[in-house]
């Protein structure tokens, strides 16, 4: 199937416009090889028909699917382990009956949400901290956040996950169901899903004690990075834990910062 370059700016643009994901010309043949079976699927003559349905605004749930097929959304309970290290040290400072807000920002498949909520629920069985704390997750891609609220994982996506949590806060699938891991009803309830594009203006959030908004800013090009960044940390009590992915380094933004550990910030008052 032909795709030609004004066809694949096309696209690009109605991304970048709507999401803020920037493709340059280098991922042509990601777009094409995202995009095709999808086309195939509904029956299109080609990449012309596809952007019609595209643009047109009463077809938004294709779009979503676009947007789903073009990025990527590998995770797994807790990842990027240090974080969580110093997400407890941070917590053993907060007086037991201080409320604790999170923001997991860019929650994909809620691993990191659940993975915080883990972590939160031990802390308060151990009167570390009170139970007057809350988990928001959003993300753009309504795939996603229908299969986070669903909670059944693969039993590798928990390979990081101790015996001792598993135990506390999973239930193994048997027959068809084995090999997958739901997550108990107790720890699903402590975290709210919400859909959210980080691109655009929002309120009504926050404040937020830790934010976490990792491994979502490779889709951006730097502008879009520096002002969701802002946006984001808006939302954060000054002195609050900010986490972006190790190896996106640190991010340029208005917002003064702290660096705590790589990848670990700290939101100056």
């Amino acid at each position: 199937m032909q795709f030609s370059d004004p066809e694949f700016r096309t696209i690009a643009a109605l991304l970048y416009e709507a999401v803020g994901l920037a493709y340059n010309d280098s991922k042509k043949a990601l777009v094409h090889a995202r995009l095709y079976p999808r086309i195939l699927k509904l029956g299109l003559h080609g990449f012309a028909d596809y952007i019609a349905l595209l643009e047109d605004e009463a077809q938004a749930a294709e779009f979503q699917m676009a947007v789903d097929l073009l990025t990527t959304n590998e995770t797994y309970f807790f990842r990027e382990p240090k974080h969580y290290e110093l997400l407890e040290q941070e917590l053993a400072a907060y007086r037991s009956q201080t409320a604790v807000s999170i923001w997991s920002a860019a929650s994909s498949f809620g691993d990191e949400a659940y993975s915080t909520a883990m972590l939160m629920s031990d802390l308060q069985a151990m009167g570390k901290i009170g139970p007057d704390w809350s988990i928001l997750a959003t993300d753009i891609s309504h795939r996603v956040l229908l299969s986070a609220k669903e909670a059944v994982y693969p039993e590798d996506r928990l390979r990081a996950v101790s015996p001792e949590r598993l135990r506390r806060y999973c239930l193994r699938g048997e027959g068809p169901s084995q090999g997958q891991v739901l997550l108990q009803d107790k720890l699903r309830s402590r975290v709210q899903f919400g859909r959210l594009n980080l691109c655009k203006p929002f309120d009504g959030l926050g404040p937020f004690d830790i934010i976490f908004l990792r491994n979502v800013l490779i889709y951006f090009d730097p502008p879009t990075k520096s002002a969701v960044v802002d946006r984001v940390l808006a939302t954060l009590k000054p002195g609050g834990l900010f986490f972006l992915g190790t190896a996106e380094g640190r991010v340029p933004c208005q917002t003064p910062i702290t660096t705590v550990i790589p990848g670990a910030f700290r939101k100056r008052a």
